[in-house]
């Protein structure tokens, strides 16, 4: 039988700790997303309200089909940073007239939605979701352009945003900007370099420098209608291909240029009838424990995702370490590698190596469950080749060609964060749990590396150590390490995609391999070199 049969018990006192736990931390998460959907504030909502103007996630609820659920991404960065949460624009994938789309959308009510560092990471993330996946792009803008005070971080790297429009145009994905208020200096190039753009009657105003800009530049005397008004610009100009008579005229056009768009999903489809897993996703809040040294069988996580919890292990008996095999998510393949003790021994290495080409060589998506340590030190296992084996899993990794996406459920530190398709390997997508902790190593095993380090130098030296000064930097780098390991700080530099509660897994990953078939599902054709 390939049907998994749990054995964990709710009721038991490990449990209901873990649960509590991870209901503390899903409060804190909420907290700080409040935050992000508070926008610059209530005020300041409010003061947008009595304009006439939607809200960014207004804007975006009325583009979406009705009851179609929208997958948001990065809602915490900027976390931890001098900017407001959430970056001041919205960003995520949603459903517009039966195609799935990446939208973007610049929230007003933050420092009127000007882009600052995080908000070009955010916007260039997005475009990369775009170009990987192939969905058509939708902008709803409303910007100042660069947050000024921050331009030298902006400026230069900023250029990308609308060369990868221009790219994303060029191989055949649509881009569309429906302008809502103010798009000015280098916010102006979004419509200007989008394939559809919709302006709004007395609201659009799209201009490279505002009327005080061009009365120091030029010395000439403009408005801000004549200069860059929505119906200068589709009767003059030309840069307006539709003229709206309000917000929710253009949010109408904008659905209408989607419909028409005649965009088809480029990978396999899924199985029509969709088998919900038989365990219930509410036992997913307390499986992982407090304690990240204490392991968990990943298989309890697999039967509470995957379509009828059937999967199909492969080499059940082999690098055990490593749990390997191939299921369905809402309908599509996939192929599953879920850490199961934390340490990656060479069998484990050698057997997600294989595995990877495998679901390579079958045209499957990956799914990268993390709960690691990393690799395997010490003499022996460095006799045994664990650098050559560990080499050949992140060489199967980076070569792969399918798509890959990550969720880190617990550990995912050192190379095994690289192994299992960490941020810098391109995984599609990767989101983590609250429980979720990622860095160099735990923070225990760093201090206690530095002190030994820092013992050896005193010794070599002639020197007498220190103790009292040793242990005040133990605690010192532990505390540093653990704060920078945690999911809300490694979110708010985006290094994930978003921190999400694990009772919402399965729809988030249905959400993304839904996302991935609308590219071509294609295998790598060879792979570099192994070192066996």
């Amino acid at each position: 039988m390939t049907i998994l049969r749990s054995t964990f018990d709710t009721g038991s006192e490990g449990y209901l700790a873990a649960a509590e736990a991870m209901a503390a931390k899903l409060a804190e998460l909420d907290a700080e997303h409040a935050k992000a959907i508070g926008g610059g504030g209530a005020e300041k909502l409010e003061r947008h309200r009595r304009r006439g103007k939607l809200t960014a996630r207004g804007r975006i609820e009325l583009l979406l089909d009705p009851d179609s659920p929208f997958l948001e991404l990065c809602p915490l960065a900027a976390w931890g940073s001098d900017f407001q949460v959430g970056a001041s624009v919205v960003v995520g994938i949603g459903v517009v007239e039966g195609v799935e789309c990446v939208i973007i959308a610049n929230d007003p009510t933050v420092r009127g939605g000007t882009s600052n560092p995080w908000t070009l990471r955010k916007n260039l993330r997005a475009i990369d979701i775009a170009l990987q996946n192939r969905l058509p792009v939708v902008s709803l803008v409303e910007s100042g352009g660069a947050d000024l005070p921050t331009q030298k971080e902006v400026f230069i790297p900023g250029g990308r945003l609308f060369r990868d429009l221009t790219r994303a145009s060029a191989a055949g994905i649509p881009t569309i900007a429906l302008v809502f208020g103010n798009s000015t200096a280098g916010g102006a190039y979004v419509p200007g370099m989008s394939d559809h753009t919709v302006m709004i009657k007395d609201r659009s105003k799209v201009f490279l420098g505002g009327p005080p800009l061009v009365k120091m530049a030029t010395g000439e005397e403009s408005d801000d209608e004549s200069l860059g008004g929505a119906e200068m610009h589709a009767r003059t100009s030309g840069l307006a291909d539709y003229f709206a008579v309000d917000e929710q005229d253009a949010i109408r056009i904008g659905r209408a240029i989607v419909k028409r768009l005649n965009q088809r999903k480029e990978g396999p489809p899924p199985r029509a009838e969709v088998i919900e897993p038989l365990y219930d996703p509410e036992d997913l809040l307390g499986i992982v424990p407090p304690d990240l040294k204490v392991p968990f069988d990943p298989r309890e996580v697999i039967a509470r995702i995957i379509d009828g919890s059937d999967f199909d292990e492969f080499k059940p008996l082999y690098g055990s370490s490593l749990v390997t095999g191939w299921a369905e998510l809402h309908g599509y393949r996939v192929g599953i590698l879920a850490n199961a003790h934390g340490v990656l021994f060479s069998q484990e290495a050698q057997k997600a190596t294989q595995f990877i080409q495998l679901a390579n060589q079958s045209n499957t998506p990956l799914l990268f469950l993390h709960n690691t340590t990393g690799y395997m030190v010490g003499k022996e296992y460095e006799q045994g080749g664990i650098i050559k084996h560990g080499a050949m899993m992140i060489n199967a990794v980076s070569n792969s060609t399918v798509p890959h996406i990550s969720l880190l459920m617990g550990a995912s530190y050192g190379a095994g964060h690289y192994g299992m398709c960490g941020r810098a390997y391109d995984p599609r997508f990767l989101f983590s749990w609250p429980s979720a902790k990622s860095a160099v190593m735990g923070p225990a095993q760093l201090a206690g590396v530095i002190s030994i380090v820092s013992r050896a130098a005193a010794q070599a030296r002639g020197l007498p150590f220190d103790e009292e000064a040793d242990a005040g930097m133990r605690a010192m780098v532990e505390n540093q390490i653990e704060t920078e390991s945690v999911p809300m700080f490694l979110s708010g530099r985006l290094y994930d995609d978003g921190v999400i509660d694990p009772r919402d897994t399965r729809t988030v990953l249905g959400a993304c391999l839904s996302a991935v078939h609308n590219a071509p599902v294609q295998g790598a054709a060879n792979f570099g070199i192994f070192r066996m």
